[in-house]
């Protein structure tokens, strides 16, 4: 049985959503930088996708449901980070090019930020360790 910390949840959902609208995820040299919409736009609506599996699990107070979707949601915002690292030192598949642009492009802080809210959102689920129910002697 799970417990799910409504505050904490709302915390993480909030900076869960907050963060790839409004905080920067890669800084590009003349365009300055950029959001999680700017950086991959297909990232950004699967992102999304899966934070609202998230809200519609807690609207639905569905906690096995959202312990599930708050687990896909972390391992999503990992991948996209890794997909946004890799794409960026190799984009071209040419050593000289990629490691001009590897030295042009910069990850930038937005992704501590969404790191932050799902790991919230991930502990916002505890077990619920019922204590035992102490025995009645009832020979008194």
């Amino acid at each position: 049985m799970y417990i799910l910390r409504k505050p904490m949840a709302l915390t993480g959902i909030f900076i869960s959503a907050i963060a790839p609208v409004f905080l920067p995820f890669l800084k590009v040299p003349v365009k300055g930088n950029w959001n999680l919409y700017q950086t991959d736009v297909i990232l950004f609506f699967v992102t999304y996708g899966l934070l609202a599996l998230c809200v519609l699990a807690f609207f639905l107070r569905k906690v096995s449901f959202y312990r599930l979707s708050s687990r896909l949601f972390l391992g999503w915002c990992v991948i996209g980070f890794l997909a946004v690292y890799f794409k960026i030192n190799n984009y071209f598949g040419m050593k000289f090019v990629d490691g001009l642009l590897s030295q042009t492009l910069h990850l930038k802080w937005g992704w501590i930020a969404l790191f932050v809210g799902a790991f919230i959102i991930l502990l916002s689920v505890k077990a619920n360790r019922v204590a035992a129910e102490p025995e009645i002697d009832e020979q008194a």
